[in-house]
């Protein structure tokens, strides 16, 4: 039974895309979720896309988890790297910012259009077409790339404290310069700039 597969390997506020359903006929998966949707056991986020009803121990109603819903969806299909987190959520995860960002912004491969804006469950998601098809081996230079085609911008410390925040960001995610200088050239003249002044022009050289 479709529930009994559902309740063994999904989590609380974990995403079911229908397409990773077992089952030959996808009509008869879509009625059993119809059924399961009406009964009150799932909830339907749109079409294709569900999860578990639940009781949250506010005793609210529980949401869809939106980071799990990112992930499966923009960062991680079939076990492949496929997307990476981009724009101010980047830079204030790893402190150069304290500003909160109001969308999520994502990279990935799955993106159909240069940029697409989606709204689910209350949050925005943007997602960007990026400069080369995203894999395990690029995600980390790609990712920096773009955080200092916009450090700039973001930014709200110090030039020595940048420099020190970058190089220890760099250290963190383990990012590998040749990678980097691979891809430097679809980015704007600025990102050299950048990152000479990060006090990182020494890893390109």
């Amino acid at each position: 039974m479709v529930y009994d597969y559902i309740i063994d390997n999904y989590k609380n506020g974990e995403p079911i895309f229908l397409s990773e359903l077992p089952g030959d006929s996808k009509d008869y998966l879509r009625q059993e979720m119809k059924r399961l949707v009406d009964e009150g056991r799932l909830e339907r986020l749109y079409n294709g896309v569900y999860y578990l009803s639940y009781v949250t121990i506010l005793g609210t109603k529980g949401k869809i988890s939106i980071d799990k819903y990112i992930e499966k969806k923009y960062l991680i299909v079939d076990g492949k790297t496929v997307g990476y987190i981009t724009g101010l959520q980047l830079a204030n995860k790893y402190g150069f910012t304290t500003q909160n960002p109001s969308c999520y912004e994502i990279c990935s491969n799955e993106a159909t259009t240069k940029q697409r804006k989606q709204e689910i469950d209350g949050n925005t998601i943007v997602v960007y077409k990026p400069v080369a098809d995203v894999t395990d081996t690029n995600k980390s230079a790609l990712q920096f790339l773009d955080l200092m085609s916009a450090i700039d911008k973001y930014s709200e410390i110090s030039q020595s404290e940048l420099a020190v925040k970058l190089k220890k960001y760099v250290a963190s995610v383990k990012l590998d310069f040749t990678v980097v200088k691979e891809y430097l050239p679809f980015y704007p003249d600025k990102v050299y700039r950048n990152i000479y002044d990060g006090g990182l022009m020494g890893e390109l050289v």
